[in-house]
């Protein structure tokens, strides 16, 4: 069972899960190469980033669900010890030594669901490596400042089956009030959201949610389970009102890449 009231940083043994299987069509001009998740803000891809968001708040474990360019995924944490450290190479010897390890106390696994599942199959594919207990999930492209005590303490306080983070993500354009006589009553430059509250994410689920995955490939998570589940009563909402920004477009990345140079990343919630 997970424990909310101790997050001091040392291992908790609820599983973090994340879908990283598609394509990222919409920001074609990286995915081609590799999945996007993988895309890198700064010099560490966007997965990493939402793992260390977890592990700052003790939770070590994940299991990755991948799909497109699987591989990359695998190549990298398996490569990750000898890439996060200094190297001793002794050519003749044909030796190598690590030095000044820098590696994460992370246990990956990394699952391929397949080319074309969707996100519920994707989870359903899961559900022998999770176990009977209550996991969390999110999506591989996204990423904020969320507190995960506080969304497992509302999801607790809950008792519901599945939470769901919501999140107001800044709208596009400028909203204009204006009256019957064309006169602007008040402009507000890119609004949050409309006070629209949309799924951000970061999800909380206890085991019985697998009663809502059917098999099959072309189950997605958003429309049929995650419906039902609203419909019986047994979705709760944690409303995040701090940063969120998901990384749809090159616009997205752009604005990610630029916030992370500056030493201005509100994700960055971690030394």
């Amino acid at each position: 069972m997970y424990n909310i009231n101790t997050f001091t940083g040392e291992q908790t043994f609820m599983k973090i899960v994340i879908l990283a299987g598609g394509m990222g069509t919409r920001i074609s001009e990286e995915s081609h190469l590799k999945p996007k998740p993988m895309i890198e803000i700064g010099d560490k891809p966007v997965l990493w980033h939402i793992m260390k968001l977890y592990s700052h708040y003790g939770f070590n474990d994940f299991i990755i669900l991948g799909g497109y360019k699987n591989y990359v995924i695998k190549e990298y944490f398996a490569d990750y010890f000898m890439h996060n450290s200094d190297l001793k190479i002794d050519l003749a010897a044909n030796t190598i030594e690590t030095i000044n390890h820098k590696a994460e106390k992370w246990k990956v696994t990394i699952l391929d669901t397949g080319l074309n599942t969707m996100t519920g199959g994707r989870i359903k594919k899961a559900q022998p490596y999770i176990g009977g207990e209550p996991f969390c999930l999110t999506y591989g492209d996204g990423v904020g400042d969320v507190n995960i005590k506080d969304l497992l303490a509302a999801h607790k306080k809950s008792g519901k089956t599945a939470t769901l983070t919501a999140v107001q993500p800044e709208g596009r354009f400028g909203r204009l009030d204006i009256d019957g006589q064309g006169l602007i009553k008040s402009f507000e430059e890119k609004p949050k959201g409309d006070n629209a509250w949309i799924n951000g994410g970061f999800f909380v689920l206890e085991p019985q949610v697998f009663d809502y995955l059917p098999e099959g490939d072309g189950v997605v998570w958003e429309r049929g389970p995650l419906e039902k589940l609203a419909k019986d009563g047994r979705l709760n909402a944690y409303k995040h009102t701090g940063f969120w920004q998901a990384m749809d477009h090159m616009r997205d990345k752009k604005l990610l890449e630029d916030l992370w140079a500056q030493g201005k990343a509100p994700w960055k919630v971690w030394d």
